[in-house]
């Protein structure tokens, strides 16, 4: 069992590149410039990130989170310690090791940390936690199973939904009419965001008459194609290939840097076929596959960090859960950026006038893999 090593930030900068994106109908607020202003933090708090296997610079919610975490520590003059995780076992080790280092607010970066932030919550009752993408609820008894815990969730299904649309918009422009979505694990954070996409391509074929097609995955029977994980490997690209191979021109590939696999797919194939991004604006994220990138379906988790440190900062820290909405900007849809010019005509008004249905109520997307 190998630990990793804790990175101590001292004298930390800005961290560069926060993401600022374009939303259906406006930007995205930076990290730095949400919520109450940093204050004075209290005597001794040392605020502390743990990552997924994914590490902090997979382009998507690792590194997102480190952005907020770099953006809270420069604005509080504070040190913290991250710490970047490879594998499921360094998960349990890593957060003793932030205990033991006197950590007084821990930050775990996404589901697969459930149980051991929760063992950890629980047997230090005096320390602030937070996990991203999880209501830290084991038993399903709809509470949260330690009272220090606050959950940083994202009803991601919302923003999908405008990416399925999108999707299919542009599929049915082609000609081609099918669009394919994969996951790395089958967990509900992953799931969320291929339930919305469908959803999203349905109500497309429901409003122009359509027969968009969706491969690898029914929402139906919640039953897809998936890596197993979040590697970029053999196995997720193999699986970007399934799609291809049954004509996706469009395709949602989900879970951290898999997206790098599904960009060699289509690369090696010579296709014309463009993939979403998730999590952060992946065209500005990762230049190199920017000329792949129809859209992005954003989750503001560096905001969502950053709010959380410096409220736990104050001595002020509520666990009540955070669950970033198209009406809060926790979620988004990314700029178009180079494709906006060739997208369907009337496509970018139709899906402000979606969005604004979802944020009034009009139109409800339900998953059962929302929070």
């Amino acid at each position: 069992m190998t630990l990793s090593t804790p990175q101590k930030l001292v004298g930390i900068t800005a961290a560069a590149g926060l993401l600022v994106a374009l939303a259906g109908c406006g930007s995205a607020p930076e990290a730095s410039s949400t919520g109450d202003a940093a204050g004075e933090a209290v005597d001794g708090f040392t605020p502390c990130l743990i990552s997924d296997e994914g590490g902090w610079n997979d382009k998507s919610f690792n590194q997102s989170a480190k952005a907020g975490m770099d953006a809270a520590l420069e604005e509080l003059g504070v040190e913290g310690i991250e710490l970047e995780s490879t594998t499921p076992n360094d998960y349990a080790p890593n957060l003793e090791q932030l205990v033991a280092e006197g950590c007084t607010f821990i930050v775990s970066v996404g589901f697969n940390l459930s149980a051991a932030t929760v063992a950890s919550a629980l047997a230090n009752p005096e320390i602030d936690y937070a996990i991203i993408d999880d209501l830290a609820d084991n038993d399903f008894d709809g509470e949260t199973d330690a009272p220090n815990i606050k959950p940083l969730v994202f009803n991601t299904a919302e923003a999908a939904y405008l990416g399925g649309y999108a999707a299919a918009a542009w599929s049915e422009q082609s000609g081609v009419n099918k669009v394919g979505t994969f996951g790395g694990m089958q967990i509900p954070s992953v799931a969320v965001f291929m339930d919305g996409f469908q959803l999203g391509v349905e109500k497309y074929n429901e409003d122009k008459g359509g027969s968009v097609e969706v491969l690898g995955w029914d929402m139906g029977t919640e039953e897809g194609l998936f890596t197993g994980g979040f590697a970029a490997n053999d196995t997720a690209k193999q699986t970007a290939q399934n799609l291809l191979d049954q004509g996706a021109d469009v395709i949602l590939p989900v879970g951290g840097p898999v997206y790098q696999s599904a960009a060699a797919a289509i690369t090696d194939g010579g296709t014309d076929t463009l993939m979403l991004g998730v999590d952060t604006d992946l065209a500005v994220a990762d230049e190199t596959v920017a000329d792949l990138v129809l859209v992005s379906i954003m989750k503001a988790i560096d905001v969502a960090v950053r709010d959380a440190t410096i409220e736990a900062a104050g001595g002020d820290f509520e666990v009540e859960p955070y669950v970033g909405t198209l009406e809060n900007e926790g979620v988004k849809l990314s700029s178009f950026h180079d494709f906006e010019s060739q997208l369907p005509e009337g496509l970018a008004d139709e899906l402000t006038a979606l969005q604004e249905a979802i944020v009034s109520g009009d139109i409800t997307v339900e998953s059962p893999n929302s929070p």
